[in-house]
């Protein structure tokens, strides 16, 4: 479990950078750049662990995990002018960041003994995005899952990966194989800027066709 722990510090230092490049371009002050920075790290995770029933959160139990963002925030700060000419960089770590905590919320429904696919899914796909969502709340933006390259559908796809090869190899290597499934998707979906099509296009099509 060494390298998945690894990759956890990973994904949550590329989360943390993310949040807390927003909040510099959104003009935010210190405050809140380290507040976004932090949520978009450490948020998935909290939200996992709260519908789940593992209370305190373990984001929040063990501050490893909020000093390691903290850190990173603050690094953000003060070598911004460095970090964003790297935005290439950022988008392959936070997308091995969605499949480590992809992988990472769905074992732990499975560690709590809960075996439905839908839970399992779900929380891993809560782990992913969630802190990404709330940080594109918090600063009054539609959510990037919900308009980017396939994001929110890597995750899903990494979570069935690891429930229909679970039963058949041991659950480390399953974790493995649902951070590669997702990690893959995402890279690709941002090589070849793959999309979910977008409903509205096909509504204005329509609307102008009415009118005419």
């Amino acid at each position: 479990m060494l390298l998945i722990e690894m990759f956890v510090f990973l994904g949550t230092i590329a989360f943390a950078i993310s949040g807390s490049l927003l909040a510099i371009q959104k003009r935010l002050d210190i405050f809140g750049v380290l507040l976004l920075g932090l949520t978009t790290a450490l948020a998935g995770g909290v939200i996992r662990d709260l519908m789940i029933g593992n209370i305190p959160p373990t984001n929040l139990a063990e501050p490893q995990y909020f000093l390691v963002s903290l850190l990173a925030s603050l690094s953000t700060i003060i070598f911004f002018e460095r970090i964003k000419k790297f935005n290439h960089s950022i988008a392959f770590f936070d997308a091995i960041g969605l499949g480590v905590f992809t992988a990472v919320g769905a074992n732990a429904v499975l560690s709590f003994e809960y075996s439905q696919p839908f839970l399992i899914i779900t929380m891993g796909l809560v782990t992913g995005i969630g802190g990404g969502v709330l940080r594109d709340v918090f600063v009054q933006e539609i959510p990037q899952v919900f308009r980017k390259e396939v994001y929110g559908m890597a995750s899903i796809a990494g979570s069935v990966a690891l429930i229909i090869s679970y039963d058949f190899v041991s659950p480390i290597i399953s974790l493995y194989i649902c951070l590669t499934v997702t990690f893959t998707i995402r890279m690709l979906a941002l090589k070849w800027k793959w999309n979910i099509p977008v409903v509205g296009r096909k509504a204005k099509i329509n609307r102008r066709t009415l009118n005419s």
